[in-house]
């Protein structure tokens, strides 16, 4: 039987929620509903939907997400959709695990049979940048992201924005012109700031800018994407289709839906649609853990207009546990020559170390977001 017995969720370093459903018959599914920050909220928010879900057929995917996206007054948001994404996830791991199939294979089969990574880079002078790129391309990595700033003026100074092209450069340096840098703004711009930088970029050829204005000023992307010739990318605290359509609208090139945040496997499939209405590509978020990066990579397998895929292994956040440390078999999220290869196995595609996600459940974590300001104190910011 596939009918849905049980809704567990744990709490583990270093800063990750992770979603057990499992059925009458012992089908075990994972998922990763990690809201940043906001994972104990979230963890609440999982019990409460788990409501919905017991005692139904697990494979009735598409109407428990209507249920629980539709079935209530309030909806929407960041712990919504976040605990949405981690159930959904853990459904189509159940469901590929059910008909023997990896999810990609459920989902119209593969397109593709292996997926581009890349990683994130800090360091915040050009020295530092220069160092950790040659250690990710060392990895084996052919592109990196980077922050194109810390803290910003509202109107920047000369030696703010010459900062922002001198890390650049260093990157482009090291990175020489067969491998990538996409440059993250991560909200931290104003939009005039934005204006001013990007076309200063341009001779450096970014993959992309990325969040060049904060999610609740959407409205405003339509300018920057006008004021440079570079890609535009935004997407990781957008969480559904219709918060996506205007971006779209406004001409951004990448949309970067986070599959723990945007309410999984089943919405982000529709926002990837979406995408292709606009000639727009994918490339999910994912700074997370490997349930959220294998859920992802099932989608991209699947999907033609997916452009590369985010992977946090070694990102600064990872205190106390790494990406594949809950995995019982590393090898099918290893990346060769900047690729990850096509996922074959059943479901997700990953066996999930059951003993030790429980005992790191029992320590737990209380990762919190880091609290911004403009260097003026005009206002707060990521």
């Amino acid at each position: 039987m596939t009918t849905i017995a049980r809704v567990e969720t744990f709490l583990v370093a270093p800063r990750w929620l992770f979603v057990r459903v499992e059925t009458a018959s012992g089908l075990v599914g994972w998922g990763e509903a990690t809201c940043e920050g906001r994972s104990e909220t979230v963890r609440t928010a999982v019990e409460q939907l788990g409501e919905l879900l017991v005692g139904r057929d697990a494979l009735r995917i598409e109407d428990h997400w209507q249920v629980m996206t539709k079935g209530s007054f309030y909806r929407g948001g960041p712990i919504l959709a976040s605990a949405v994404a981690g159930l959904d996830q853990a459904l189509w791991d159940i469901a590929g695990k059910h008909f023997g199939a990896p999810v990609h294979q459920l989902l119209g089969g593969p397109v593709r049979d292996r997926i581009r990574v890349y990683g994130w880079v800090g360091g915040d002078e050009p020295a530092e940048v220069r160092d950790h790129i040659a250690a990710a391309v060392e990895s084996g990595l052919t592109a990196v992201k980077m922050n194109a700033s810390g803290r910003m003026s509202a109107v920047a100074s000369v030696a703010e924005l010459d900062g922002v092209i001198e890390r650049v450069a260093a990157a482009r340096e090291v990175l020489g012109d067969e491998r990538d840098v996409a440059v993250d703004f991560h909200g931290r711009f104003t939009l005039a700031n934005a204006r001013r930088i990007a076309p200063l970029l341009e001779p450096f050829r970014p993959f992309f800018l990325e969040e060049p204005v904060v999610p609740e000023n959407s409205h405003l992307i339509g300018e920057f994407v006008r004021s440079t010739t570079t890609p535009v990318s935004t997407g990781e605290r957008l969480y559904n289709r219709q918060e996506f359509l205007p971006v779209l609208q406004a001409g951004i090139a990448v949309a970067q839906p986070d599959l723990s945040h945007a309410g999984g496997i089943t919405e982000v499939r529709k926002i990837a649609a979406l995408a292709e209405v606009y000639d727009a590509q994918l490339a999910p978020h994912c700074p997370l853990g490997p349930i959220a990066l294998a859920a992802c990579l099932q989608v991209g397998f699947a999907t033609p207009n997916y452009l590369i895929q985010e992977q946090s292994i070694g990102i600064h956040y990872n205190l106390g546990a790494e990406v594949l440390d809950y995995c019982l078999d590393k090898t099918p999220l290893t990346f060769s020559d900047g690729y990850v290869e096509r996922l074959t196995a059943p479901g997700l595609g990953i066996d999930i170390d059951e003993h030790a996600v429980r005992t790191a459940d029992k320590r737990g974590h209380a990762w919190r977001s880091p609290t911004w300001r403009h260097l003026d104190g005009s206002y707060a910011e990521w």
